[in-house]
């Protein structure tokens, strides 16, 4: 099966759940394929027969996903950020990627497997964008106390009249 070349293409070092990764992805996000499958050999006898990489594709952004071993982790340094549309997507999303992970700030978090997603609703860019300086900088306060992001808490942030 050929696989469409992407010149870029993030590159995910997982210890030893590529595969079972990449299939949690795909079950989150339904606009997504897993491609190819390259599986160790036995000049490693420990994984021959396991994944070795993973080629898979979410909303057409190609991604590969290794089981290279336990010297490197994910770190927040590196995150995948989704734009959400409303607030049910942020909720669905925030719930399957948190579950047995742990939730952030600011629409960050870390899944199952230590890779950091931002979950974040295209009214909140819109939000942070406001002409009225004042209210930009209400929502950006309310947001950084925010761990999920809710949309209504930052219009409501964003209408407050500040009388200071």
């Amino acid at each position: 099966m050929s696989v469409p070349v992407q010149k870029i293409s993030p590159f995910l070092w997982f210890d030893t759940q590529a595969e079972e990764a990449v299939d949690f992805y795909l079950s989150v996000f339904k606009d997504g394929k897993k491609h190819r499958v390259a599986r160790y050999g036995d000049a490693i006898p420990a994984m021959s027969g396991k994944a070795m990489t993973v080629n898979f594709e979410l909303f057409g952004q190609h991604y590969i996903a290794l089981n290279g071993g336990p010297q490197y982790k994910f770190t927040p340094a590196i995150s995948l950020l989704v734009r959400c549309r409303g607030q049910q997507e942020v909720d669905e999303l925030w719930g399957k990627l948190t579950e047995g992970g742990e939730p952030g700030r600011c629409g960050w978090l870390e899944d199952k497997f230590g890779l950091s997603w931002q979950i974040a609703p295209e009214e909140m860019f819109a939000l942070l964008a406001n002409p009225d300086p004042k209210a930009a900088q209400r929502v950006a306060e309310a947001m950084l106390a925010m761990r999920k992001i809710v949309i209504a808490d930052l219009q409501a942030a964003a209408d407050r009249q500040d009388f200071r």
